[in-house]
């Protein structure tokens, strides 16, 4: 039977049906993997406990995140490169995005142009939130162009990634020797111009333009789009950021794909959230695969989730409908964790419902 009912048999199927080589690209980790494979397994060691003989009549899953009322607490994470695992690429997984009400993060490397993909989603009546997600340019004209685009086309806020200045050790995905095929590419970037001089230290070459919390306070003056930093892991960057304005916070360690042997962001999770004081929404992705997950995150005060491989593993299983089953069946396992544990409505959910 090929016929899914988890999101690990989408992983299977999809497994099944890709070149080992783009596999390894979109759902290898850093170096050793301890970070990827700790990122699921910390959601699965939490214990859930569960209130009995609550009111449930009425209850449901919507929220308010940045002034906008969406169905679910569930977004798409942006992620690059998705022809890799379908033809469609991004449209597909936008589409199934706004059709079942989650929200969409188009990464800045996507392989469809960003203006290919806003009218999908802007266009569903039921959609959720649609943001850009933005890694800042070394020549600040190019992220402005970037900036101005995504505003053009009617992206209704920035993801601004900061936890990768450089490339994580990725020993999968260069065993697999992967390489863009022909006719996929970065087609929102501008081709670059030459290549980088990479001889001697990264901090004389690639970093000598990295971002800074100084780049952060420019891009605010250019833009009324509000701000997400994504990538805060320690707590004294979760309240610079506040103090710098940003709109929210995602808890990210890049899927496992830059640091390796850094925790799970359920272990970081908790931390964040105290540090914010509750002063701009928390989000938080990485190893999501159950709804129970989701419940899990909000009950460590998590406003919302963000779920990235398992939406690549449905699109290459089976295009916007596979996309679209992804996100159904978290959905509905959400519902079902709700109910078994006694809450009606998001708000009632809280660590009271966590063992130990």
């Amino acid at each position: 039977m090929n016929v899914p009912v988890t999101l690990a048999d989408h992983e299977r199927l999809a497994q099944q049906g890709m070149e080992p080589g783009a596999w390894a690209y979109l759902c290898g980790g850093a170096a050793d993997e301890i970070t990827l494979r700790e990122n699921r397994e910390a959601w699965q060691r939490l214990q859930l406990r569960p209130r009995v003989l609550q009111p449930l009549a009425g209850g449901h899953t919507r929220l308010t995140l940045l002034g906008r009322t969406q169905a679910h607490p569930i977004l798409v994470a942006p992620m690059a490169y998705q022809r890799l695992a379908h033809p469609q690429g991004e449209l597909a997984s936008a589409l199934a995005s706004a059709v079942l009400g989650a929200g969409y993060v188009l990464s800045t490397q996507a392989s469809v142009l960003l203006e290919e993909v806003a009218p999908l989603v802007l266009g569903e009546p039921a959609r959720g939130p649609l943001w850009f997600q933005l890694y800042l340019q070394s020549a600040r004209d190019d992220t402005l162009s970037l900036v101005r685009r995504a505003e053009a086309a009617g992206f209704e806020a920035l993801v601004l990634t900061v936890d990768a200045p450089v490339q994580g050790a990725r020993d999968r995905e260069r065993r697999a020797g992967f390489q863009l095929p022909p006719g996929i590419a970065a087609v929102n970037l501008p081709p670059p111009v030459q290549r980088p001089d990479t001889r001697g230290s990264l901090f004389d070459t690639l970093l000598r333009s990295s971002p800074t919390w100084e780049d952060l306070a420019w891009l605010r003056g250019q833009t009324t789009l509000p701000i997400l930093l994504k990538g805060i892991t320690h707590p004294d960057d979760a309240r610079l950021a506040v103090e710098h304005g940003v709109a929210g916070l995602i808890v990210s360690n890049h899927g496992g794909r830059t640091l390796d042997t850094m925790p799970a962001t359920a272990t970081l999770l908790p931390d964040i959230v105290a540090a914010v004081g509750g002063r701009v929404p928390v989000l938080v992705d990485g190893g999501i695969r159950r709804g129970t997950d989701v419940f899990k995150a909000l009950a460590l005060g998590a406003s919302a989730v963000l779920v990235g491989r398992p939406v690549l593993h449905g699109l290459a299983s089976g295009g916007a409908h596979g996309v679209a089953h992804v996100l159904r069946l978290l959905i509905d396992e959400l519902e079902v964790a709700m109910a078994l544990c006694g809450c009606r409505t998001l708000d009632q959910i809280s660590s009271r419902h966590l063992c130990g």
